[in-house]
């Protein structure tokens, strides 16, 4: 009878250290893979394809841009977003604008696509920082994005995030260039 009472402890104790072992695992479990992240949306590269300076008048011009978008999901499930828009704005006014299809991004993957944005300095004609920016052979543009969708864990769990982008570059009119291309 005594070495029963010794097995009975040991099983105690052995069911005690499993369980203890198995709580440890889940909240490891749940504070690494189960925690789910905005994914980051940035620009790559940014090339200036076309320039075209207004022939009649000085503070105008059209311009297209191939910019690589990058999107980073640091999730252990997909991310799956709808349609949006990148927005190209000089001093605040919107200049041009491109559509983002709709897409997914895989679990722990960073997604790259080229997109091209037609930009017209059409609506703000009659702005002074326009004409000089243009003289100077410098234009400093910004962009914005969001990208709405859903983050989906093991076929199970979704969860709504959202990624933006802020990214601010100078256009080098002389070499048809992007110089300092800063994202947020």
């Amino acid at each position: 009878m005594k070495g029963e009472g010794k097995r009975n402890s040991k099983c105690l104790a052995y069911v005690a250290a499993f369980i203890v072992f198995q709580t440890i695992i889940i909240l490891v479990f749940a504070l690494t893979v189960m925690k789910i992240k905005s994914p980051k949306v940035r620009f790559g590269a940014v090339a200036v394809e076309n320039f075209t300076p207004s022939t009649t008048n000085s503070s105008s011009f059209d311009m297209r841009l191939v910019a690589q978008l990058a999107i980073k999901n640091t999730n252990f499930g997909h991310f799956k977003y709808d349609s949006s828009n990148i927005t190209i704005l000089y001093g605040g006014m919107p200049v041009g604008e491109a559509v983002i299809a709709e897409g997914r991004t895989k679990a722990r993957k960073t997604q790259r696509f080229d997109v091209t944005v037609d930009i017209t300095s059409d609506k703000l004609s009659g702005n002074t920082n326009l004409t000089n920016d243009i003289g100077s052979g410098y234009l400093r543009l910004s962009s914005q994005a969001k990208l709405s969708g859903k983050v989906q864990l093991m076929k199970v769990i979704k969860k709504k995030k959202s990624g933006e982008m802020s990214c601010t570059m100078t256009v080098n009119l002389a070499q048809r260039a992007i110089q300092d291309l800063k994202c947020n």
